[in-house]
């Protein structure tokens, strides 16, 4: 990692750390409405996150070092913007030193997207020349304006839409996927990954 890199990902890690000492976003009022709602939305983005730790980043770095310019570091800080439930999700994976992480541990940083917008505001990189971005996240309030969209799927009394989104920029080509899920109230489960949407501001 070049030093540029590292002063980069050091000045988000302490901008994030000295936001967060008070009330901040990665307290519990990020988190999805219920105990299981918040449990289901965790066990989404774990799974994405060891997926995509152990499938795609090595992938990405090579497409990386074959489309970016050539100032670029090789090996990026890979910021992850994700929901509060996420943020615990990246830091406990860290802490607990999990294998899919150990190999970009030192790169590594989870912020919501206000926190990546705030910073690269003040430190813009927008040729990913230090960094890459990967967002993570679940949409769990999907208005009922969309349904017609997802009519090939009806929904049960009580029974609500999910979407998880995510992507990928500073590697190449910017990557989007979107994957819908159904809610329970208890239980989520995937309906089909690797929708097209229709409409993505909502």
């Amino acid at each position: 990692m070049k030093q540029a890199t590292r002063e980069w990902l050091a000045g988000l890690r302490q901008r994030v750390a000295d936001s967060r000492c008070g009330p901040g976003p990665a307290g519990p009022a990020g988190c999805a409405g219920s105990p299981a709602a918040a449990a289901a939305e965790r066990m989404i983005l774990a799974t994405h996150l060891s997926l995509w730790l152990d499938h795609d980043v090595p992938s990405l770095m090579e497409q990386r070092r074959k489309a970016c310019l050539v100032d670029a570091d090789p090996y990026p800080a890979i910021v992850i913007t994700t929901s509060p439930v996420g943020i615990a999700v990246v830091d406990e994976a860290i802490v607990r030193g999990e294998p899919v992480v150990a190999s970009v541990r030192d790169q590594l940083v989870a912020v919501t997207e206000r926190e990546y917008r705030d910073w690269t505001k003040s430190h813009p990189d927008p040729e990913h020349l230090v960094h890459l971005n990967h967002w993570s996240w679940v949409k769990t309030s999907v208005p009922a304006a969309r349904r017609d969209e997802f009519a090939a799927f009806p929904l049960a009394a009580g029974e609500s839409f999910w979407l998880h989104r995510t992507g990928t920029t500073g590697c190449g080509p910017e990557r989007r996927f979107c994957h819908l899920w159904r809610w329970s109230g208890t239980t989520a489960v995937l309906v089909r990954p690797f929708i097209a949407e229709r409409v993505r501001r909502l």
